[in-house]
């Protein structure tokens, strides 16, 4: 038997960093500290009647777990909580967050517009996977306002952007183009992953649905996969409910209790993680080897502005371009020791990759260099590692191909 839910954690009175900690917590009767996780896929009822309630919506309680589990709905309620929004909704990935969130909306004949600037899977569901539904779409500059406006048709539905952007860390002004969307009549979606919900915080700003890559700095340790769509109760009842209820991209139990557990730390984490990646890039701006470096954490971006207007920080994400092209670029990798190669970004450890070659290896070349993803960028997560141990790191590294 469930007690009722901890009344510690109310939003009116308590901070969110104390919410993620306490929120939607329900103990059973042993009074357990941690969170129990509830690893089961049905649930039975006390009579037919009662069962014919719950399907009919008027009994409250879970019927399936592909519906919904008291493990994945503690995670959803922080979820939300931080992000500010009425409803979240946890799904088995990244992926599956971005790819639901827009197709529960949009139907044949509709037009979405999204920034060229993109994770290169988000780019091949936006204009491979969903134009065989008879979506069309239209890519433009993000940072060019004048460019979101000039898109739009009477049949645009959406807009879609990720800030910052996936490798180049290019911004999008969130606040000025959900202006534009909203003046229109247009559903605003921002991808967060990039940034986390304790850098920047996109539903405040004006975006009307936000989706999150779990994997990365929620989980941020390398353990499990998740996604999650924050949004409103009316985007969730008119939307995404019907779509998630029968598609089936359900997050596990198992992996909504670590994601769950990890929102205690993420501020931790990511805050020190941001410090590390501010120290860093300012390390390479100044390398010789180092022709150009992206952190929105630097005076030298140049859309610092915006940074400084709705991001907390920097971030956790440093892309930097080696002198030498390709080749350097490889044999910097190959030299690092602590700093290790991977195309997973937001975790504890240190991780290094070459988009180019890998997370954005499906685009043309010409598509790649027309969003600044050139054979010489690299892109580094930056972890928890001491940041004199980084530098050290990349110094080594660098010292090859100097």
């Amino acid at each position: 038997m469930l007690h009722k839910p901890d009344t510690v954690a109310q939003p009116s009175e308590w901070s969110i960093q104390s919410q993620l900690i306490h929120d939607g917590l329900e103990r059973s009767s042993f009074g357990e500290t941690a969170e129990a996780m509830y690893l089961t896929s049905g649930y039975v009822y006390e009579s037919a009647e009662q069962a014919e309630a719950r399907f009919k919506g008027d009994d409250e309680g879970f019927i399936y777990s592909r519906y919904g589990n008291p493990t994945v709905s503690l995670f959803e309620n922080r979820l939300a909580a931080l992000e500010g929004t009425e409803r979240c909704v946890a799904v088995s990935s990244g992926m599956a967050a971005m790819h639901a969130a827009l197709a529960c909306q949009l139907s044949h004949g509709d037009h979405i517009v999204a920034s060229k600037a993109l994770f290169g899977s988000c780019l091949q569901v936006i204009t491979h996977v969903l134009p065989r539904y008879g979506i069309s779409f239209t890519l433009v500059d993000g940072t060019d306002l004048e460019a979101w406006q000039a898109a739009i048709t009477p049949r645009t539905k959406v807009f879609f952007c990720e800030t910052p952007a996936n490798p180049t860390l290019a911004l999008v002004d969130i606040e000025a183009v959900g202006q534009i969307a909203k003046a229109a009549g247009i559903s605003f979606v921002v991808d967060n992953a990039f940034a986390s919900p304790v850098v920047q915080r996109a539903a405040p700003l004006g975006a009307d649905v936000i989706t999150y890559s779990a994997t990365k700095h929620i989980d941020g340790q390398g353990r499990c996969m998740g996604g999650a769509i924050c949004c409103s109760e009316e985007f969730y009842t008119e939307h995404l409910q019907h779509y998630i209820r029968h598609t089936g991209p359900s997050l596990s139990p198992f992996n909504a209790w670590t994601l769950a557990k990890a929102l205690e730390t993420l501020d931790l984490r990511v805050s020190r993680m941001a410090e590390n990646a501010q120290r860093v890039a300012e390390y390479l701006e100044g390398h010789s080897a180092v022709n150009r470096v992206c952190y929105p954490g630097l005076q030298s971006h140049t859309q610092r502005e915006i940074a400084i207007r709705q991001m907390r920080n920097g971030g956790t994400l440093v892309a930097f371009q080696v002198e030498g092209g390709k080749a350097n670029a490889f044999k910097m990798l190959n030299a690092l020791r602590l700093i290790r190669i991977s195309n997973n970004l937001g975790d504890s450890k240190s991780l290094i990759t070459h988009p180019a070659t890998t997370t954005h290896r499906v685009l043309s070349e010409e598509d790649r260099w027309s969003v600044g993803i050139s054979n010489c960028l690299v892109r580094l997560s930056v972890g928890l590692e001491d940041s004199e141990d980084l530098k050290t790191d990349l110094e080594r590294a660098l010292s090859t191909i100097s």
